[in-house]
């Protein structure tokens, strides 16, 4: 009797989504949805409030390490590797929405663009957006992922992308996972000395993006480029 009740709230729940979309769900309602698919034979309502109220939210426990999940919540290294997926996945997503090669002609899409490339990151990382002379994106090179506040960036390496690439020109890109979207004075220094490597090779550095959640800034269109 107790399998049935429990099969049909989950039918309930499917048909709703079908019916609904997720939209009129609350958080651990989709959670609890989403536990369905890697534990078939439990009571998911309990542990995705469970898991919420470890983490705060959805977007803490998405980001949250899969190792702390299992630990902290008492799950299987699978239900930790499905939430903790759902960031990575919607960086992939939104990323393949803007096609191989989108045209960055403007400060607004290469705000844009970043955002979608720093998606559920945690940690500062730096890209190096290579563009051909039409300004389309020949490649995005993660050139180098550092800690909460920090990443370490070499403009022998950006010159090295850059050849190999064979950009025309190039926009930075970083993130602030702090939650501050001020350039620091070491952002602006790092900036001008890659502009500086790039020199003898003709290749213009023609903006440098800052994100934070879902915000930029922009050196070009605060003129610190």
């Amino acid at each position: 009797m107790d399998n049935k009740l429990h099969e049909g709230h989950r039918q309930r729940v499917r048909t709703r989504y079908l019916t609904e979309g997720i939209d009129a769900f609350e958080d651990y309602q989709v959670l609890e949805m989403l536990l369905f698919f890697c534990i078939p034979m439990r009571d998911t309502n309990e542990l995705a409030h469970k898991m919420l109220k470890k983490y705060g939210s959805l977007a803490g426990l998405f980001e949250a390490d899969p190792k702390d999940i299992c630990k902290s919540c008492g799950v299987s290294i699978n239900t930790a590797m499905l939430v903790s997926i759902i960031p990575s996945l919607s960086r992939r997503y939104l990323k393949d929405k803007w096609g191989s090669k989108p045209v960055l002609n403007s400060s607004t899409k290469a705000g844009e663009y970043a955002l979608a490339l720093f998606t559920g990151r945690t940690y500062e990382v730096f890209f190096v957006i290579c563009l051909d002379s039409q300004n389309k994106v020949n490649y995005a090179a993660l050139l180098h992922e550092g800690t909460l506040n920090e990443v370490p960036v070499y403009p022998r390496l950006v010159v090295e992308l850059v050849l190999r690439h064979q950009a025309n020109s190039i926009i930075l890109a970083h993130n602030h996972p702090g939650g501050s979207l001020s350039p620091s004075k070491d952002d602006i220094e790092l900036t001008r000395r890659i502009q500086s490597a790039l020199e003898p090779i003709s290749v213009k550095v023609i903006d440098h993006i800052i994100t934070a959640g879902d915000r930029y800034i922009s050196f070009k269109e605060r003129e610190l480029i």
